[in-house]
């Protein structure tokens, strides 16, 4: 089938890699992969921090860029899960909210749309060494999809997936929350990296970009050598 890729803002600026694998992933299962290159932001930032009007601004706008009929993937909880507020945000506009409900179902989050949506659960992925897994505060809003992650991760042949105590805990960025509340978000974000660090993980994985530039960013200036990938950066490993 053919599916149309969310890029993300931070995926496209950050972390583009994630975005790769994500279209390698799709085309080795069989799929074609269109990007459209007018998609922006999602709105997120826009409505967390009350701007409304914009925000419902620039989900118009993303649902004109994805419209259609064909799945759009996102390798991300946090951007999945905003397209999935649109009916919400856009309730008391009939034609518009029709409109985002349309898109908010033919929208996932890239494991949720994996193992629900294609049946996979073994990408074929390979990995020597220890796996910990940080649990994207927004992959949680998602019914089945931080499931879906540690299904797609317990199948990766050689990898051993170890324990992470806390994996629920909030790495602290938050999106402008590691902003506003840096003195906050820095003994979060010190409280997960000393998680990782007990677990004896090789290498972190999550499923969004925010996450892994926070605890990335933390490692490195601490001097630690933990790697730090986004979950389609490992599927694709062979």
């Amino acid at each position: 089938m053919k599916v149309l890729l969310m890029v993300t803002c931070l995926g496209d600026v950050i972390r583009p890699s994630a975005a790769q694998a994500t279209v390698t992933l799709l085309r080795r299962l069989g799929h074609t992969v269109e990007f459209r290159e007018t998609q922006t932001c999602c709105g997120q930032p826009l409505m967390n921090s009350g701007f409304l009007d914009l925000a419902r601004e620039q989900a118009r706008y993303t649902i004109e860029v994805f419209a259609g009929d064909e799945p759009v993937v996102v390798p991300s909880g946090s951007c999945a899960a905003m397209v999935r507020e649109y009916p919400h945000l856009l309730r008391d506009d009939p034609a518009w909210h029709a409109r985002a409900e349309q898109l908010a179902q033919r929208t996932s989050e890239l494991c949720d749309f994996l193992v629900h949506r294609l049946g996979v659960v073994d990408c074929g992925a390979r990995y020597r060494g220890k796996l910990a897994f940080h649990l994207a505060c927004h992959l949680r809003m998602l019914p089945g999809a931080a499931e879906a992650a540690r299904t797609l991760l317990a199948h990766i042949s050689g990898a051993t997936c170890v324990p992470l105590s806390g994996e629920e805990t909030c790495c602290g960025f938050g999106g402008s929350f590691a902003v506003r509340y840096p003195q906050i978000s820095g003994k979060m974000v010190e409280d997960k990296v000393q998680a990782i660090l007990a677990s004896g993980a090789d290498c972190v994985v999550s499923t969004d970009t925010g996450c892994l530039m926070n605890i990335a960013g933390r490692l490195h200036r601490a001097g630690h050598r933990v790697d730090v990938r986004h979950i389609a950066e490992i599927l694709v490993q062979r």
